[in-house]
């Protein structure tokens, strides 16, 4: 086989691969095994039917036209690798030449990643945050602990900024009652702003029983931008009392018995936390840095496909939440065009990462090994809310191990970016950042049982492997935009650093008195 290379642009080659007829042989085999199973012809038995029968019955051109195509996706992959490039997407290909027992020929044009040199990683300057702790550090996660532990108590007064009170809710559009809408028995913290705005200025001065009516543009639902008028009844009101910070609430709260021990631990392992912080901003800042001493053309096609395909993502979560692109934009003071242009810069900033990483693991010759599958898998398995092996078996029987690798590869090549880079910190200080492997969690790894997979797997193949998906970063922060805008926000407690008897309770809101 013989293989030709042009380079249309810097990301488009076209490849032209001439194939001697001798070669087709075993796809010509099979094509005619193939066919002779499929046709019924007096006289013979299905897959016993002689070639000279099958060209006369049904013609030599059908079975050259399936062996043709049986052998080109081989073909094409092999002709990928001995030319050493780096395809991207599905390539277009067009058979060129067909001399039945002489020679075929097709041309493949596909994208390629575009050549670039990676600068000398060990002079790349990164700073990250301090990692040391103060005194007033601890005390705000202190305080921020007793706030998970307070209860609340009926107060014989109006309701104030702060206080907790129970509420119904029930929402009208010109006459009409919204039926997303309608609430009984929402506990609520006047001043926190989490439901409707203007809610929290007619709140302050209601006392218990109380009705009024205020109106406000709804956020989210069928009616999303519509002036409704809403009528709030206050059914209690509560006061937050905060726990005493001494040794009684250390106890009660984590596995200390003191409040100095609480505080130690606390600082201890803050300071852990940050630590872990900094090997993070350095990957990223790491990768930041790269970004603004490398310059590549993108290969457009693939650019725009997944621009193309976030977009209409995007707009199906919006969609979800009761919104539109521009209903969108609008509530963050921008307009639909900025909306698409951050979607665009975000795919072609992670294309461009992408490149970067997968170049470096290639030079680098990392390698997979499946213990590193398993914590990957484990700790995408954690995020999903699904059981790892569960998750290991579905990415196996969809043909997206390829895309893991990948992933995980970038990974390494992200942390090899740290650690060899210069890492200061704020003050100036020098960071160690070590080997850190990917996914790792503490938690025990996946069992991937993977069907004719090696110990380990080369760069430059499971790259490939990957084609050019790009990381989906910027993707769930949009994801969070959008149900943020439609009132539809999560929150999230800290939920590092704290005591083991304190864990179970830090999500709850305060609890009522006795």
């Amino acid at each position: 086989m013989k293989t030709d290379v042009e380079e249309l642009s810097p990301t488009r080659v076209r490849l032209t691969v001439e194939v001697p007829f001798d070669e087709l042989k075993p796809n010509l085999d099979q094509a005619y095994r193939e066919v002779g199973r499929q046709v019924r012809i007096p006289g013979f038995r299905p897959g016993h039917v002689p070639r000279q029968v099958l060209d006369q019955r049904v013609g030599r051109s059908v079975v050259l036209e399936q062996a043709i195509k049986e052998a080109v996706p081989e073909l094409y992959s092999k002709a990928v690798r001995e030319a050493q490039v780096y395809a991207l997407g599905q390539p277009e290909v067009e058979i060129t030449r067909l001399d039945d027992g002489e020679q075929m020929a097709f041309t493949a044009e596909v994208d390629v990643r575009p050549k670039f040199e990676i600068p000398d990683l060990e002079g790349l300057q990164v700073v990250v945050d301090d990692a040391e702790v103060g005194p007033d550090q601890v005390e705000e996660y202190l305080g921020a602990l007793r706030e998970r532990f307070a209860s609340l108590r009926a107060a014989d007064r109006p309701a104030e900024a702060g206080d907790y009170v129970s509420i119904d809710l029930a929402a009208e559009v010109d006459g009409q009652p919204v039926d997303d809408a309608q609430a009984t028995g929402i506990s609520y913290e006047v001043g926190s702003g989490s439901i409707l705005d203007g809610l929290d200025d007619v709140l302050v001065g209601m006392a218990a029983e109380e009705t009024k009516t205020f109106q406000t543009e709804l956020a989210g639902g069928e009616h999303a931008g519509s002036l409704a008028d809403v009528k709030v009844t206050v059914r209690s009101v509560k006061v937050k009392d905060l726990p005493e910070l001494d040794d009684g609430f250390a106890q009660s709260a984590s596995e200390f018995n003191t409040v100095g021990e609480l505080r130690a631990n606390t600082r201890k392992q803050m300071e852990v936390m940050r630590r872990a912080g900094q090997v993070g901003q350095a990957r990223d800042r790491g990768i930041e840095a790269l970004l603004g001493q490398i310059d590549m053309p993108l290969p457009e096609s693939i650019i725009e496909h997944e621009v193309e395909h976030r977009q209409q993502s995007f707009a199906a979560e919006l969609d979800q939440a009761g919104l539109t692109i521009e209903t969108f934009a609008e509530s963050r003071g921008v307009t639909a065009a900025d909306v698409e242009k951050d979607i665009s810069d975000d795919v072609r900033r992670s294309v461009k990462v992408q490149f970067i990483l997968d170049q470096i693991a290639e030079q680098e010759k990392l390698s997979v090994e499946q213990e590193d599958l398993g914590q990957y898998v484990t700790q995408l398995a954690y995020q999903q809310g699904v059981s790892p092996d569960v998750l290991a078996r579905q990415l196996t029987s969809q043909g997206q191990l390829g895309a893991v690798v990948g992933e995980v590869l970038r990974s390494k090549a992200a942390a090899l970016i740290a650690e060899r880079a210069k890492v200061t910190d704020q003050s100036g200080r020098h960071v160690v950042i070590g080997a850190q492997e990917p996914g790792e969690s503490g938690a025990p790894s996946a069992d991937l049982d993977v069907a004719d997979s090696t110990e380990s797997v080369d760069a430059p193949e499971a790259a490939a492997d990957a084609s050019a998906d790009a990381p989906a970063k910027g993707r769930a922060a949009r994801r969070g935009a959008a149900k943020a805008a439609a009132g539809q926000g999560e929150e999230k407690g800290a939920a590092k650093g704290r005591g083991r008897r304190g864990a179970a309770k830090e999500a709850k809101p305060p609890a009522d008195a006795d």
